[in-house]
């Protein structure tokens, strides 16, 4: 009865589930995945699960889409992002069920997410300016949708950002009865802001272009009060996406711009080894963690702990890189866990604005073994998470001070202490970490102890 096409590209993470949700649907009949040409096993894992696969005849979503489309064999077709999961439990019935009653021939998907920055700085924008009647489509940019099959075979799929707007406007241009249903909540991270830029240029081409070949596109086009507010809208959102000089990376110290840890290294040096390793196993609470580790250092001198800092290798390439991410207009810094007296000599030695750290106390340069934990770890009511103390709660505080936006920040972190700044930053980074979870959420993933490769997203 209902036909599922989901276009893909190195979807390898999800599109088994994605498959198997589509399936369970007593309402599909059909589930085709269009390949894009991935690089990864999606293929393998898609048709291990049962979807017929195809690959597209010409690089681009719209493409995939259309040939999908070409390929089906029922008169309903519905569309799935390959890259979410889960899915809400009943999305499938709630997009196609209107069809399937003639209530309407087309519709489109919202979800409980805030609408994204593409859509509130440009799409809206313009639709209310080209196509007004629009407007009353919460999500206009969704990709979940569902209509019949000769509706879609008279449209035009774009191969770019566009496509999906441009399918929105072609079934309003071409009188289709057409509905938005809620399917509920749906956890998509937002695209990271470098792709912003592109994206919303591509939106926009498409909604002026689907105007301009209207009848009234003469009068849309020439009027000069339309354009000013096209160019308006156009420049605002190419400030909000790249703005100068309000950019940051984030790098953590112990294991990522260090081949090692501090705490570890200095245990190893005085033997302390079995007493770390207690503390650790014993001790869940992290400020109490914190405590126990800076008693550890209690009568050393900061020339003690500052030579053992210099005994672990800095990553080759961090002082290069670092050097070239100033150029172009980053402000970089560290935060870690462990202690603001290493944390800030690191940061000198790699020429870095910043460093956040526990400060260690010292009385005539001997540690007294007393910690205080800056406030800026801890839960406030803008908290992005639940934990009492989390490295994305000094993320928010080096945003505010900056007046930088979220989505321009790149975290770099290889452990479950930075799993929250890596999932919350526009963009984050899975240094050479072991830990499943946290690859799992990195946007970027960096097997090789180099920092090379932040270059070609760093833009």
């Amino acid at each position: 009865m209902v036909t599922v096409i989901i276009p893909t590209l190195n979807e390898a993470e999800h599109i088994t589930a994605v498959v198997k949700f589509a399936y369970s649907d007593p309402l599909v009949t059909e589930v085709i995945v269009v390949d894009d040409q991935s690089t990864d096993n999606t293929v393998a894992l898609a048709k291990k699960s049962g979807a017929k696969v195809i690959t597209s005849t010409k690089l681009g979503k719209g493409a995939s889409m259309k040939d999908g489309v070409l390929y089906s064999k029922n008169e309903i077709v519905l569309f799935l992002d390959g890259d979410i999961d889960p899915y809400p439990h009943f999305t499938i019935a709630l997009l196609a069920q209107p069809i399937i009653q003639n209530e309407v021939d087309f519709v489109k998907s919202s979800f409980n997410r805030n609408a994204g920055r593409v859509t509130e700085l440009v799409a809206k924008p313009l639709l209310s300016i080209f196509f007004p009647d629009l407007m009353r489509f919460s999500q206009p940019l969704s990709g979940m949708i569902a209509g019949k099959k000769t509706l879609f075979q008279q449209i035009d799929f774009r191969d770019d950002y566009g496509v999906d707007i441009g399918i929105l406007i072609d079934m309003y241009l071409m009188h289709v009865r057409m509905k938005e249903v809620e399917i509920g909540y749906i956890e998509n991270k937002s695209k990271p802001w470098h792709a912003l830029g592109k994206m919303s240029k591509e939106v926009a081409q498409t909604i002026i272009i689907k105007a301009a070949n209207t009848k009234n596109a003469h009068y849309n086009l020439e009027e000069l009060s339309v354009m000013n507010e096209i160019r308006s809208q156009m420049e605002f959102a190419l400030t909000e996406y790249i703005p100068e000089n309000k950019k940051l990376i984030l790098f953590d110290m112990d294991n990522t711009l260090l081949k090692g840890s501090f705490i570890e290294a200095f245990a190893t040096k005085f033997h302390l080894k079995k007493e770390l390793m207690d503390i650790r196993a014993k001790e869940p609470d992290p400020i109490i963690l914190t405590k126990k580790m800076a008693n550890l250092l209690k009568g050393k001198s900061i020339a003690e702990l500052i030579q053992i800092a210099d005994e672990i290798p800095i990553v080759e390439d961090a002082i290069t890189i670092i050097a070239e991410l100033k150029t172009r207009g980053y402000l970089i810094g560290i935060i870690s866990e462990s202690f603001d007296c290493i944390s800030n000599h690191i940061k000198h030695q790699l020429g870095m604005h910043f460093s956040l750290g526990n400060e260690l106390e010292f009385s005539k340069s001997i540690c007294t073994g007393e910690v205080k934990i800056p406030s800026f770890w801890f839960s406030q009511k803008n908290s992005l998470c639940k934990h009492t103390i989390c490295k994305t709660n000094a993320m928010l505080a080096i945003l505010e001070k900056h007046q930088i936006k979220r989505e321009n920040t790149i975290a770099v972190g290889n452990s479950l202490n930075d799993l929250c700044m890596i999932k919350e930053a526009g963009m984050g980074v899975a240094f050479c970490s072991k830990d499943e979870l946290v690859n799992h959420h990195a946007d970027i993933i960096i097997t090789n102890k180099m920092f090379e490769d932040l270059l070609k997203v760093a833009k």
